[in-house]
């Protein structure tokens, strides 16, 4: 007797592909004098992982363990930091963004800081590959009193693999709210043929990386003009609404990462995560 196996009766194309959803959720507080973890919550493929520092500040490290993210993927990180605490967010290596067969990936971040509250937030860069499509948000609540220093930076194919990116979409929100205030909002969108898009001078000027810089301290403005020294004459640095914004291009993510450090090392008055150089 021979067993005869049915064949679905779905098309292999309708049946959904399996994506990437994560969110996490870390509050953190001072207690004794150092920054603790109070509350956390982890889902999906994020995880936050917390190195051991010899300083008071607090350092979380978040992880991606899908690898990389795609169209229908998304991505949900709150972050909360109570009055005198400081935190440190970064990513254990640089986010890859990949072709897209539909739709395109999404990531939230919101951030809470209180009063006398420190916060940095310094993920490691983007690399939107071709036809990637991705969609994310920064929406920051910070009190007159705290400081806070805000990256992203982002990379348009990798130059010694010999990518280029064609066509693609990358959209970044950020809005930023000083006391109940919106202080600064912003919205960078390239779809399309991003290729011809980014070739003038007022946009990239050929340039395949790019990075956005945000600080907000009781004494930045004594460090603007370190700022733009560091910056260069590819990029620029303001004052807009009692924060420091700067701009900066580079040709490749090896040589904007050589300039941003140096920047965010000044803003922060401390040395960049560890990882950045593993």
């Amino acid at each position: 007797m021979t067993a005869v196996l049915a064949r679905s009766a779905v098309p292999a194309a309708s049946v959904p592909m399996q994506r990437a959803v994560g969110a996490v959720a870390a509050d953190f507080r001072l207690v004794a004098g150092r920054s603790r973890l109070q509350r956390l919550h982890q889902a999906g493929c994020l995880k936050l992982r917390f190195p051991r520092l010899p300083a008071a500040e607090a350092e979380a490290v978040l992880i991606n363990t899908s690898g990389g993210l795609t169209g229908g993927d998304r991505l949900d990180q709150q972050f909360g930091v109570a009055k005198g605490a400081h935190l440190t967010v970064t990513t254990q290596a640089c986010e890859r963004i990949y072709r897209a067969s539909s739709g395109h990936a999404g990531v939230a971040t919101h951030v809470r800081i209180g009063e006398d509250a420190g916060f940095a937030w310094l993920p490691q860069e983007t690399i939107l590959f071709e036809a990637g499509a991705v969609r994310r948000s920064l929406t920051v609540e910070a009190e007159s009193s705290s400081r806070f220093v805000l990256c992203e930076s982002i990379i348009l194919g990798r130059e010694l693999m010999g990518e280029t990116v064609e066509s693609g979409l990358l959209h970044e929100s950020w809005r930023i709210r000083v006391d109940g205030r919106l202080a600064f909002a912003d919205d960078l969108h390239l779809s399309g043929a991003i290729a011809a898009a980014t070739t003038g001078p007022a946009s990239l000027s050929g340039n395949r990386a790019l990075a956005t810089v945000v600080a907000h301290a009781p004494d930045v403005e004594m460090k603007l003009a370190v700022v733009r020294a560091l910056v260069g004459v590819s990029g620029g640095a303001s004052l807009v609404g009692g924060l420091m914004v700067m701009r900066l291009l580079a040709p490749t993510g090896f040589a904007l990462r050589k300039r941003l450090i140096p920047v965010l090392a000044a803003l922060a008055n401390a040395p960049v995560p560890r990882v950045w150089s593993l």
